[in-house]
């Protein structure tokens, strides 16, 4: 159906207002957005014809044309969650820690294994989660890890190892909330100005690394020391049929089809570059990377009896099921935009604001790491957050005075997205990271607090600086000494004061 814009001045700026204001209020997304939605459609009737009826059709119109439009991404998302299913099901995790636990002797070595596994599974960070916490668990209980180390590392390797991973369920996301076209590629440029995602990698690894701990962190980690357990917990004691090669095949057959897939539908086995073919329509190679993960499973689990036939689908039907809730905020966005876009002229009015502005754009990644952060950490979600704020941010970006701050802009909203999530304690990803590691929540909250905020205000740092210089290089460089550098003096601080 073709979309007629009108101009609707300042009105046209209220629908993302009204969901950002109700989900900061409510600390509920899915109807925040559709209320934001509902405003959309009654500005759009009253400022044209008035007929409330034809611009509600026109609103389910928007909202069918995006579902059409980004239906290889919802088909990805299905199967891949299928895959995580299967993969958990199949006790391959288990089978791994086992494997894992016989040769780990020490902390160090076994705070870096499990900071290195919660890289290497970059799918998706509920799937990252809860393997990490299930295979590491047993081990880190051995070698008097606390809980608390443990369920920061898992939260500090998953939505942030994710978000800047090509081939995940966040790729995917913010590529088709950026844009219909080259949304894949303007992803993988925001990856050197995500500088949330890259220093709290660094960190998890020097943490890991060195054992310099600060903080409630340092605390739990003493207390840790003094704990003697001679009891197994029930993952180690869990019997399962499963082998290391059940969590390792299925993922890697996935990743490998995926990008394989990518270059396929892009036409690179034709003759197109690589960089051109995988940008072209990712979401169809990744589709047939997930399901070549399923089908993977399926020759692996079924002959040998790892689960009967009836369970396998059952597995398939709960992993789709688990990505209903984050697909439907992505719907209700990709309509909010589509509503403010195509229209009621929210980028018209927003362009026409910004050329006439004395502010310097030079603020512009910093202002929106910091609303980004709060919206998140109120709101508990960041792919809420981005959904709303990335819309925003392209309509700014797309002036002439803004159009070189576009990457670095939407690195720092998916940035502040990743902190706010990280730190909130009503995030699906905190709640599962203290779950993976069976350690209280609240706790995990408390000790990981301090570790993401000093990340935070690294890169805002640097966000500062990128902003005016718009060459992230200089900007990782200076955050990477600066967090270092006070990782050392704070965690030298506190063992002076103890002695």
């Amino acid at each position: 159906m073709e979309f007629t814009m009108i101009e609707t001045g300042w009105l046209s700026i209220m629908p993302p207002i009204i969901a950002i204001a109700l989900a900061l209020i409510t600390k509920e997304v899915y109807s925040s957005l559709f209320l934001g939605i509902v405003s959309g459609m009654l500005i759009y009737a009253f400022a044209g014809d008035g007929n409330v009826f034809s611009a509600a059709a026109m609103t389910f119109d928007m909202m069918s044309s995006k579902i059409s439009d980004n239906s290889y991404m919802i088909i990805f998302l299905a199967l891949l969650w299928a895959v995580v299913s299967l993969v958990s099901k199949s006790g391959g995790s288990l089978a791994y820690g086992r494997w894992a636990g016989a040769k780990l002797k020490n902390k160090r070595s076994a705070a870096f294994a499990t900071s290195l596994l919660g890289v290497l599974i970059f799918i998706d960070d509920g799937f990252n989660c809860l393997t990490v916490g299930t295979v590491m668990r047993p081990i880190t209980d051995r070698l008097h890890i606390s809980r608390e180390k443990l369920a920061y590392i898992i939260d500090a390797t998953a939505a942030p190892i994710c978000i800047i991973a090509p081939v995940s369920s966040w790729a995917v996301a913010v590529a088709s909330e950026v844009s219909e076209k080259n949304g894949f590629n303007i992803f993988l440029s925001t990856i050197p100005y995500n500088f949330y995602a890259l220093m709290t990698i660094l960190m998890v690894f020097v943490i890991s690394f060195t054992g310099r701990d600060f903080g409630p962190m340092k605390k739990a980690e003493d207390e840790a020391k003094s704990r003697v357990s001679e009891e197994q917990s029930d993952t180690e004691a869990a019997e399962t049929k499963g082998h290391v090669i059940d969590l390792i095949l299925p993922i890697a057959v996935l990743i490998v089809c995926a990008i394989m897939g990518m270059a396929y539908v892009g036409g690179f086995f034709e003759g197109v570059s690589f960089s051109e073919a995988i940008g072209y329509n990712p979401t169809a190679g990744l589709s047939l990377g997930a399901f070549a993960g399923l089908i993977c499973a399926l020759i692996l689990y079924l002959p040998r009896k790892l689960m009967k036939p009836k369970e396998f689908i059952e597995c398939i039907v709960t992993g789709i099921g688990n990505i209903v809730p984050p697909m439907l905020i992505l719907i209700l966005s990709w309509s909010l935009g589509g509503v403010c876009r195509q229209l009621i002229g929210t980028g018209v009015f927003i362009s026409g604001f910004v050329n006439g502005s004395d502010l310097s754009l030079g603020f512009l990644p910093f202002l929106i790491f910091v609303i980004a952060a709060l919206m998140s950490f109120s709101m508990g979600t960041s792919w809420g957050t981005f959904g709303m704020l990335i819309p925003i941010i392209t309509m700014i970006c797309e002036t002439e005075t803004g159009a070189g701050l576009l990457i670095p802009a939407l690195g720092a909203t998916l940035a502040g997205s990743v902190y706010g999530d990280h730190c909130s304690p009503i995030s699906d990803t905190t709640i599962l990271a203290s779950t993976g590691a069976d350690c209280k929540h609240i706790r995990h909250v408390e000790t990981q607090l301090p570790y993401a905020t000093l990340v935070a205000i690294v890169c805002a740092i640097g966000y500062l600086i990128v902003g005016f210089m718009n060459t992230p290089l200089v900007a990782i460089i200076i955050e990477a000494v600066l967090l270092v550098g006070i990782i050392m003096v704070l965690s030298r601080k506190q063992k002076t004061k103890e002695v």
